[in-house]
């Protein structure tokens, strides 16, 4: 066994592409990161600017856009440099941090999307109990909890890794992962494994307490056409961003801890691994901007706003 107890970089093995296609993922991921910025910031700025929409299905919402820059911060611009780069390596703590931001990121997002089933199930089945129960301290409780609790629970799982003694250095994936460093471990990693099933299974009953919550929801919508309506309007997205992030994390985690090369195609795993990193940060802002209806007028009073102010100064311009 190579003994490599000081490893100081990891390689990263997943980035095995030609010259070509590097070029081509860069310049599609220099269009992507931008635009993630730019829908994710306008409708935090949107949200904040306009009081009227200081209610807690747009402040969860803002949390959620919030995350999704903090999330996408910790991997794209190292995605980035690597693709330019001949040599993919991350320095030790790098690794860490970067394992650290992405995925308590991710748990972040079931969180968030936990306390958006609450908020949803009290507006459409207890809507005379709901201004009573979600006050301003519950709100913010709630946001303590949906970032409080993520953070906790990444911050011991990489104390943990970064307590075991190595014997290698090759990471097969786009990025630093928690599992795939303890997997390099030359000791026994039940501590580390049993560790990661409490994780699994706490937010696993996340998903089936939003589950249960969907299910009352959709008994209750079917009552009237005006019921039907708030929950298309506003549970729909909530719905698609759930499955979504649920659908890409557990392939994300059952290839990392059960999965062979053998399975899966180097650029089949390496989507599934970054979807999660891809389309709910894309996703969330375009669905829940475009759906609910006070956000979507204020983004086009928002944009027409500007357009007009840009075309009145062009005269002065010129």
């Amino acid at each position: 066994m190579q003994n490599l107890s000081r490893v100081s970089v990891f390689e990263l093995t997943g980035l095995n592409f030609t010259s070509e296609y590097k070029y081509f993922l860069f310049s599609l991921t220099l269009l992507c990161y931008p635009f993630i910025l730019m829908v994710n910031i306008t409708v935090i700025y949107v949200i904040v600017i306009n009081k009227h929409l200081y209610e807690p299905m747009y402040i969860f919402l803002c949390n959620l856009c919030m995350n999704a820059l903090y999330g996408t911060l910790g991997f794209y611009p190292k995605f980035l440099y690597d693709l330019l780069s001949d040599h993919h390596v991350i320095s030790y703590l790098g690794c860490l941090v970067q394992a650290f931001v992405i995925y308590s990121s991710a748990l972040c997002e079931f969180s968030t999307l936990t306390v958006m089933a609450v908020d949803r199930y009290l507006a459409i089945c207890r809507p005379l109990q709901y201004h009573r129960i979600m006050t301003n301290n519950m709100v913010i409780m709630c946001m303590i909890f949906s970032w409080f609790s993520p953070l906790m629970c990444m911050l011991v799982g990489v104390l943990l890794s970064s307590s075991l003694t190595l014997c290698g250095s090759y990471i097969d994936k786009l990025y630093c992962e928690n599992w795939s460093v303890v997997k390099l471990s030359c000791y026994s990693t039940m501590l580390n494994n049993v560790y990661g099933y409490i994780i699994i299974i706490v937010y696993f009953i996340h998903s089936l307490f939003i589950m249960c919550s969907y299910i009352k929801l959709i008994g209750t919508s079917m009552r009237s056409k005006e019921e039907r309506s708030k929950f298309m309007q506003t549970c729909l997205p909530h719905l698609l961003s759930l499955l979504n992030v649920t659908v890409a994390l557990l392939f994300d985690v059952m290839f990392t801890r059960y999965g062979t090369t053998r399975n899966f195609s180097q650029d089949l795993r390496n989507f599934l691994a970054i979807e999660f990193l891809v389309i709910p940060p894309i996703l969330n802002p375009l669905i829940y901007g475009l759906k609910l209806k006070k956000i979507r007028n204020q983004l086009m009073r928002f944009y027409h706003r500007n357009i007009i102010r840009d075309i009145g100064d062009m005269p002065r311009q010129m």
